[in-house]
């Protein structure tokens, strides 16, 4: 039973170590440039190719013998590889996180009759799911909110910010309109906006803002009130709007000594080794999803840090064990339905939530359920 997997970065690589240790499973993991690949090479169970993903017939000599493909490609070529794969007929788990609506994508999935679980990272992802979990045990949901945040162990000036994936990706969250829902109407807001601060356990006082992760869950969640924001260390933020206002995320060509120059692109080359996780610096992942009723509310909490023993980031292993894990509950025939899933819709689907709970519990992750 063979899994492709389409990207070997940073979450590509920690998917294709965790589903190499499956007997049952055959994977090949992708990638152009072929110093991605190295260290899986090593492995026994993994088989490695350096080719363009994103070429049509490339991809279908690639992915010819797929019973899942993974697509971990950048979000800026996601959208167009998931088309692609719809139209070869295979199953896709997809963490490209692109801008485009995979929804849009619904009648092709249910005319090749595939199955496409979208945005299955930690949020958008698990947010999803348990926010779908969250409604099936309360049948109403009146209000959602959702605050997750990925950051370094240790702090240090002058971000206190570093990413386990390219700065472009992280920019992508600053500059994308962010939509939520208020008294049942769609509203478009700045991001950066409504900052407010929270306090974590282990962690301390963080800084929340408005960021446009709910995606899906605006058209399949019927809640009134819906609203995610990202968390950083505080003081963050300000920096982020600095750059802002003085046009240095704009994404408008510069005339330079000749040359056209995007200052958006500038400011991503410069951050890339500032923010950069290397082998061995320490980083957590926090999040909080709260899902509220007429008749009382749950919360979902998630605080996971760097294994030491794997090398591998946390997350890396929260957004990629989304993955791989609902790749194995396809494969398990728990997840059965054709077309464009996202996770939310699954959640009423307790076997499976279980699944994905026990599944996590075994790699070190716990998500705690508590009434509010």
């Amino acid at each position: 039973m063979q899994i492709v997997i389409l990207g070997a970065g940073l979450i590509g690589n920690p998917m294709a170590r965790d589903l190499a240790q499956d007997s049952d499973k055959n994977v090949l993991i992708v990638d152009r440039d072929a110093q991605k690949l190295k260290e899986l090479e090593k492995i026994d169970a993994i088989d490695v190719q350096v080719a363009d993903a994103t070429d049509p017939l490339i991809l279908k000599e690639l992915t010819r013998d797929a019973a899942v493909v993974i697509n971990a490609l950048p979000g800026f070529l996601g959208y167009q590889t998931l088309k692609h794969l719809l139209e070869l007929g295979k199953n896709v788990v997809d963490i490209a996180f692109f801008p485009e609506d995979a929804l849009a994508l619904q009648t092709l999935a249910l005319k090749n009759q595939v199955t496409a679980l979208v945005d299955c990272g930690v949020a958008p992802g698990m947010s999803n799911l348990l926010v779908g979990y969250g409604q099936s045990l309360l049948k109403k949901v009146e209000e959602v909110k959702i605050y997750v945040g990925g950051l370094p162990r240790v702090r240090q000036l002058p971000w206190e910010y570093k990413a386990v994936f390219s700065p472009i990706d992280v920019i992508e969250e600053y500059t994308r309109p962010a939509r939520f829902k208020k008294d049942g109407k769609i509203v478009v807001k700045e991001p950066l906006t409504d900052p407010e601060f929270i306090d974590f356990p282990q962690v301390g006082t963080l800084e929340a803002f408005n960021s446009d992760g709910l995606r899906t869950l605006l058209y399949t969640i019927d809640a009134p009130d819906m609203v995610e924001k990202t968390l950083r260390y505080p003081g963050h933020r300000e920096k982020v709007l600095f750059l802002k206002q003085t046009g240095l995320l704009d994404e408008a060509p510069l005339e330079i000594n000749g040359q056209k120059i995007r200052p958006i692109d500038l400011t991503c080359q410069t951050l890339f080794k500032q923010w950069q996780l290397k082998p061995g610096e320490e980083d957590l992942t926090v999040m909080r999803v709260e899902v509220r009723g007429p008749d009382g509310g749950l919360q979902f909490d998630l605080l996971d840090f760097y294994d030491a023993k794997s090398g591998i980031h946390s997350m890396a292993r929260t957004t990629g064990y989304t993955a791989t894990i609902m790749a194995r509950a396809m494969l398990n025939g728990l997840i059965t339905e054709k077309g464009i899933l996202p996770l939310e819709q699954l959640g009423h689907n307790h076997e499976l939530v279980r699944f994905v709970f026990n599944e996590f519990h075994q790699r070190g992750i716990h998500y705690q359920q508590t009434e509010i």
